[in-house]
């Protein structure tokens, strides 16, 4: 099939997909941290109690999705995303409302599960459940939602910012996710269950079968995996967490900063499409090893930057790693262990890739407090992306013979 055809065949449930990553994007970190600044002073915090307070928030939503991921084997998406898009709107009014730092941590908690964790999970199964031979592709363009608000999103709100109150700004946030849902639920109003779906594609994973997510724990491939999943999640979080204080000791504005993200955006999409269509013509298997290259040397170019042009560099660099972790990444789990149980066991990765993005938050911003600034730390964490790409490409060399001969 020709790509305009698929797109055109298949544009509701493809929209649909885009809808859920773009929605995800107001509990992710890159949008939540640029109120850091606000939340500091409203909260009386320094950067190690407030990283401490988005690393407790998002370890408990990385826990709650090991059971709620799970929920995409058994509930329609329709379904699902109706509640959690009301959940979502719901954390964005909260932000408003609290005066404590203990609530602040449930608030961070409720945005993370509902944001990063089950709207990003949502798009991630169903475009991995819905297609087979073209997965590759239709995760691609239901990953632009990431894109397109991780570029316009901070332009707009941190424009906003100079005008407005911060917590009227949230307000929109939750006005926006609203008003999203009357669209979602008339792209998906004929739908179809998860378990037809599983059933009739019928795309098996290692050793010819569906695998069930405690077999997959218990398999040495997912270890070998864990650096790959959740190095990007962690540092790349880290990244956009302490990019306030990134610039602060580079001496860049943060307006200035926050411009380059279309550019990023523009990388990462241009790779995001590249992954995808890689992916299903080599396999996945040969795209996987090599994503966390990119985010490792950027982050050497970003710890010896000393201009914004070079800023951009870096940025450049981390947006090739993100658009083929996007892509590669969620096809993998698909391919290697079967989909009659992905919502399972991609809630098992999501966990991971949760946790992953509450450590580099913390990590970093204790290590700030104790006077190691974030451009000091980008260079061991370099250094574990390396790691991890090789650790990952030895895995996959031992286990890919597995691989049923249409999936390899």
């Amino acid at each position: 099939m020709g790509y305009w055809r698929f797109v055109v065949e298949n544009r509701l449930f493809l929209l649909a997909g885009f809808l859920l990553t773009f929605t995800s994007s107001f509990g992710q970190t890159y949008f939540i941290s640029l109120f850091a600044g606000q939340i500091k002073t409203a909260f009386s915090l320094t950067d190690g109690e407030w990283g401490g307070i988005y690393t407790i928030g998002t370890t408990l939503s990385a826990v709650a999705m090991i059971w709620a991921g799970a929920l995409t084997d058994r509930f329609r998406v329709k379904n699902l995303s109706l509640v959690i898009m009301i959940m979502l709107a719901l954390a964005c009014v909260a932000m408003t409302l609290i005066s404590g730092s203990t609530l602040l941590i449930l608030v961070v908690l409720a945005l993370r599960f509902t944001g990063q964790g089950m709207m990003s999970q949502l798009g991630a199964v169903a475009m991995s459940r819905w297609f087979v031979a073209a997965r590759g592709r239709a995760i691609s363009l239901a990953s632009m939602g990431f894109a397109l608000g991780q570029a316009i999103l901070p332009v707009i709100f941190v424009g906003l910012l100079a005008y407005f109150d911060w917590r009227l700004l949230w307000i929109i946030a939750a006005i926006s996710v609203l008003a999203f849902i009357p669209l979602m639920q008339f792209l998906l109003r004929q739908e179809r269950t998860p378990q037809s779906m599983a059933e009739t594609t019928q795309s098996l994973g290692m050793q010819g079968k569906h695998w069930t997510r405690t077999e997959m724990l218990r398999h040495p491939l997912f270890y070998a995996l864990i650096p790959l999943v959740l190095g990007p999640s962690a540092w790349g979080t880290a990244l956009f967490f302490q990019q306030v204080h990134l610039t602060e000791v580079k001496g860049w504005s943060l307006s200035s900063f926050v411009s380059l993200m279309p550019i990023y955006t523009s990388v990462m999409i241009a790779f995001t499409f590249i992954t995808g269509w890689a992916v299903d013509r080599f396999g996945v298997k040969w795209i996987v090893p090599f994503q966390m290259v990119p985010f490792g040397i950027s982050f050497l170019v970003l710890a010896y930057a000393d201009t914004i042009l070079m800023a951009g560099v870096g940025l450049v660099i981390f947006g090739i790693g993100q658009g083929m972790q996007g892509t590669a990444t969620t096809a993998f789990w698909a391919v290697f262990y079967g989909t009659r149980n992905l919502g399972a066991i991609k809630a098992a990765a999501a966990a991971l890739m949760v946790f992953g993005s509450a450590v580099g938050p913390g990590v970093t911003g204790a290590l700030i407090d104790y006077d190691v600034d974030f451009p000091e730390q980008m260079i061991p964490i370099a250094l574990f992306y390396f790691a991890g790409a090789l650790l990952a490409g030895l895995g996959i060399l031992r286990y890919q013979r597995d691989l049923p001969s249409v999936s390899a």
